[in-house]
């Protein structure tokens, strides 16, 4: 009996073993409960010892943390496509001249051939195979190719800035060299003009009398006045234009000065007076004073209406646009020109004493002409085909004073009709006779 009971207890016990009460199913979920204490007494549970040793059940599958083969084989991360390791090798061989290279990586001899032919390897990309794990051999051949590639790039950016700084060096000896034969050509171009034969026209029969010598007592006249004791003394007064003619205004007429605006607008008021004397003997002229270029164009630009009332009928006494020449004397800072409406040969002139060019001026006075005789005689006057010309076979200045006195003188041969036959060597004489004009005119 007591083999029988002891063998029950056991079957209970086995039975016990395999039929767990909720208590312990709850424990099962936490696989190692070494210690744990029931929540409703703080003694250890008498089923500790088999939550300890849970059910045998199929092995798990867990992740391999430490160190195998596979993992010391493939330490890289996931292989990247074939393409992109083509696109790393074309971009790194676009530099590489097409002749086959090798380059030595460290201490291995790896042999990488350029070959032409690497185009037509590119268009290969359907293919599916699995590259092969990169070795660390290809690793640094990589690494040093996209250095070559930097490298190459530096190379090449600083060879081309030296080729062209070069070809710059280059050209500074050619330029020099062109701009020496420009200057050789313009002077070797100036010689000819001045030997170049004048066109055939018409002999002109000069008079003696823009040349007629002054006589020792009109000298004695216009050196008196030119004394420092008749500096602040007026000498003559003009009546028509009421402009005073002191000592210290005539002496602009002495040697080496320049002329000023009083001295040549009283002898364009003279040039106007022996035309009305005398009307067979010179051309119908207008002349302008110094002032009325400045008038017309200012620095806010052309203004018509500024000169509007300088040349009306009452005042003239005849329209502009029956005259045969408009004479306009321009000022320019320390420098006279002139400029001329020719009505009778339909052109604009422009005579600078030193050969300069503005066209400016000229569009300025064919603008006005029109604005003018609109304006005046209710005609419109089309310049388009007008000529514009800037004189060059004309007398020039050989110094830095005497550009007023050619420009008075341009004025006064123009008006007779006359050629330009003075020159330089005429200017002393020019300058006593304008002053004896104005002393022995005014005076009248």
């Amino acid at each position: 009996m007591g083999a029988v009971a002891i063998n029950r207890k056991r079957t209970e016990d086995s039975l016990n073993f395999n039929q767990q009460s909720p208590s312990q199913s709850s424990n099962k979920k936490r696989r190692f409960s070494f210690g744990i204490t029931s929540p409703d007494s703080n003694k250890p549970s008498s089923s500790s010892r088999i939550s300890r040793y849970p059910d045998a059940k199929a092995p798990l599958r867990r992740e391999i943390h430490a160190p195998s083969r596979a993992s010391l084989r493939y330490s890289l991360p996931k292989p990247r496509p074939i393409d992109h390791y083509k696109r790393r090798a074309f971009d790194a061989l676009r530099f590489f001249t097409k002749e086959k290279e090798v380059i030595d990586l460290r201490d291995e001899e790896l042999e990488v051939v350029v070959d032409c032919d690497l185009e037509e390897e590119e268009e290969e990309k359907d293919v599916v195979e699995p590259p092969p794990p990169p070795s660390s051999s290809m690793l640094d051949s990589m690494s040093l190719v996209s250095q070559e590639k930097a490298t190459t790039d530096a190379a090449s950016s600083l060879a081309a800035y030296k080729k062209l700084l070069e070809s710059a060096e280059r050209r500074n000896p050619k330029l020099e060299a062109l701009g020496f034969e420009i200057l050789f050509n313009e002077k070797k171009l100036s010689q000819l003009r001045l030997s170049r034969p004048k066109p055939l026209e018409k002999p002109l029969k000069v008079p003696d009398e823009p040349f007629i010598p002054l006589t020792d007592e009109e000298k004695d006249e216009v050196y008196r006045a030119f004394s420092g004791k008749n500096r602040r003394k007026v000498l003559v007064t003009h009546a028509n234009s009421n402009i005073d003619i002191t000592g210290e205004v005539l002496q602009c007429l002495t040697p080496s000065a320049w002329l000023n605006d009083e001295v040549i607008n009283v002898y364009l008021e003279l040039l106007k007076e022996r035309e009305t004397r005398e009307p067979k003997k010179y051309l119908k002229c207008h002349f302008f004073n110094t002032f009325f270029y400045k008038k017309l164009v200012s620095d806010s630009g052309y203004n018509y209406k500024a000169v509007r009332r300088w040349t009306t009928q009452r005042k003239l006494g005849y329209a502009l646009i029956d005259c045969d020449m408009i004479f306009v004397p321009i000022h320019r800072g320390v420098h006279w020109t002139l400029a001329v409406i020719n009505n009778r040969d339909r052109k604009f002139l422009y005579l600078d004493s030193l050969n300069g060019v503005d066209s400016k001026i000229l569009n300025a006075l064919a603008k006005y002409l029109t604005d003018e005789a609109k304006e005046k005689s209710g005609k419109d006057i089309d310049v388009s085909s007008w000529d514009m010309e800037f004189v060059e076979d004309l007398p020039q200045q050989q110094n830095g004073y005497d550009c007023g006195m050619f420009m008075l003188k341009y004025i006064d041969f123009f008006s007779r009709g006359l050629g330009l036959y003075f020159s330089q060597e005429h200017m002393p004489y020019f300058r006593l006779r304008t002053a004896k004009e104005i002393l022995r005119l005014c005076a009248d």
